[in-house]
């Protein structure tokens, strides 16, 4: 049976309180969901498994992480049981060759960056679900690379996410300004659009930017999306925005999709999502 080729996407997650909301970024998601062929899996890449090394879940049934704290009960509550995706593992080791990808056997799980998006895009937990790590001793080229090599998979049924932001610096938030973004933010968001959607192949030169280090003073929240502007520059295809917008002045909430119709807009839906009184320095809740 002939396997329908799958897109890719990256998610702009913000907040662990977007798994419980209704508001145009979700919409957009469950739209994205509802556009594509069911896949036969789904490989994540998410801002919360930022380790020294590269891998890939390979258990049968990967648990529901709740790595964040403050929140609502209702949010540690949430479980997202969909099955794993151990053949992908291997799959993904031998594309990524001559890098090694271990097999996660025990260790992880999906994570909120993973089940926070796939609550609404994929909500019947039905798809299989791998997640791969990001290696924080790796250049941003490393990451666009593997990206690339990753875009076969699309051949093979399996769909590759990222999720994240593209702003992300919980230092900065104004907690008075809950849809605003700062000039600098919009600075960096604008000119990674003009990059991803017109010259993909440029993307890991975007760490290189006056405002890249205010953006994302930490890396994990950016670097999905060099899966993403990898998979399209691999592939031909140009990515598009799928829904935009700031919130708390910091954060950037824009999603792209390579491959996937934009949604209608969700007019009359509210913006981000709240967050709590106070985020911790080290920005471990979101």
């Amino acid at each position: 049976m002939a396997t329908v080729p799958m897109p890719a996407a990256f998610l702009g997650h913000g907040s662990p309180m977007n798994t419980l909301e209704r508001n145009r970024y979700t919409a957009a998601w469950r739209a994205l969901g509802a556009s594509v062929p069911k896949p036969r899996a789904i490989l994540m890449v998410s801002a919360h498994w930022y380790v020294n090394a590269t891998a890939v879940t390979a258990m049968p049934h990967p648990r529901t992480i709740h790595d964040f704290y403050g929140f609502p009960q209702a949010l540690f509550d949430v479980q997202y049981p969909a099955p794993g995706a151990p053949e992908l593992a291997g799959e993904v080791a031998e594309l990524a060759r001559p890098d090694h990808v271990g097999a996660d056997l025990d260790s992880w799980g999906l994570d909120h960056g993973t089940w926070s998006v796939l609550a609404h895009a994929f909500p019947a937990a039905d798809v299989p679900v791998a997640q791969l790590s990001i290696n924080a001793l790796k250049p941003a080229e490393y990451h666009f690379a593997l990206g690339a090599r990753l875009a076969r998979l699309r051949e093979r049924g399996v769909m590759l996410m990222g999720s994240g932001n593209v702003v992300h610096n919980l230092r900065a938030i104004d907690w008075r300004d809950r849809d605003g973004g700062f000039d600098w933010a919009r600075r960096f968001d604008e000119h990674v659009r003009e990059v991803l959607t017109l010259r993909p192949e440029d993307a890991p030169g975007l760490v290189r930017h006056p405002d890249y280090a205010r953006a994302a003073p930490t890396p994990e929240h950016f670097l999905p999306l060099l899966y993403i502007a990898g998979f399209a520059a691999a592939t031909g295809i140009a990515p598009q925005a799928l829904v935009d917008g700031y919130a708390y002045g910091s954060l950037s909430m824009i999603s792209y999709g390579v491959g996937v119709p934009c949604p209608p807009d969700a007019h009359g839906l509210p913006g981000s999502a709240p967050l709590p009184g106070a985020a911790p320095a080290d920005g471990s809740n979101v």
